[in-house]
């Protein structure tokens, strides 16, 4: 008798064990692009009950799905932020991953790679890459994880907001060689949602570190325009949800309005939200009694997007 109990636990840990394995997924089945071995160690830090992580070796999708009687069939990439030189991961990742599954929707977090890694070559194009593999890879997986693959959407934070909306202005873009059928999808967003984001690389705009970390100290005209993505929206671009707060000392609000210019002179669907006060990296804003409420705008943004017009 205990042998059989015994047993139908090591089976029901077994069974455990795989759902667990099912919600981590490698972005590259085959060679890592841009890669070149070295002794550098991923770095995971957990302070003040926050986890982040530095130096991503291994670029991973964290899969976080409603239940089934809940699920509306819709998807969002998460980037979390960080200067393109670590990941918040929980303040800006599963925290927002998590919300969203409240709302019905699938939340994935990406763990991207980080430009200041130096296991990396033409460091600048390696979070492009993954956030465009990330993509294709959803929707290869869209029926395994109960998702409609034409409504997956993205949302990023501050340095994420960046690759977030570089994913949704050069999503056409040969970033790296093909290495299946799952890169013959499309990488571009069906909506994106932009809290906070770093969008220009032009002086007196960007965020230096995040600047500084992903194109190096002296970057080209040519270079620094390709990244400043309110340069790069095109009439393709995804509809957009963007959150400011207009005393932001890190990154300026100046990257929002811009990018809500680009979009509205190129006739793209856009709702912006800038709050008078709030700073920057505020996340879900839990106990802010007025920034609170936009992650619930958000939600009803979504709801009554008809971005397939």
């Amino acid at each position: 008798m205990k042998k059989v109990i015994l047993n139908i636990l090591i089976i029901s840990l077994y069974g455990l064990s795989v759902k667990a394995q099912d919600t981590i997924v490698s972005l590259w089945t085959n060679k890592i692009p841009n890669y070149t071995a070295s002794d550098e160690k991923e770095i995971r830090k957990e302070n003040d009950r926050r986890v982040s992580y530095s130096f991503v070796q291994n670029p991973l999708l964290e899969v976080y799905l409603p239940s089934k009687g809940s699920a509306t069939g819709k998807a969002m990439l998460i980037f979390p932020g960080g200067g393109y030189h670590h990941l918040a991961y929980d303040w800006e990742g599963t925290d927002i991953a998590k919300f969203l599954n409240s709302k019905g929707i699938a939340g994935i977090v990406v763990k991207y790679r980080l430009p200041n890694s130096k296991s990396l070559t033409e460091n600048y194009k390696v979070p492009l890459q993954d956030a465009q593999r990330a993509m294709r890879m959803v929707r290869a997986n869209a029926e395994n994880w109960n998702i409609i693959p034409d409504e997956v959407g993205v949302i990023g934070f501050s340095a994420g907001g960046h690759l977030a909306s570089t994913l949704g202005t050069h999503f056409n873009e040969v970033a790296y060689e093909p290495q299946d059928e799952i890169d013959d999808l499309t990488a571009r967003p069906d909506f994106m949602a932009l809290i906070y984001p770093v969008i220009s690389m032009q002086d007196n705009i960007t965020h230096n570190g995040s600047k500084k970390a992903l194109l190096g100290e002296k970057p080209t005209d040519e270079l620094r325009n390709y990244y400043s993505n309110e340069l790069q929206v095109q009439i393709d671009s995804p509809p957009t949800f963007l959150v400011h707060a207009t005393d932001d000392n890190v990154v300026v609000v100046e990257n929002s309005l811009l990018f809500y210019l680009a979009l509205r002179e190129n006739k793209i669907p856009v709702e912006m939200h800038v709050y008078p006060s709030g700073g920057h990296g505020f996340s879900l804003a839990n106990s802010n009694a007025i920034l609170k409420h936009w992650p619930e705008q958000l939600n009803r943004w979504i709801d009554n997007l008809n971005y397939k017009d």
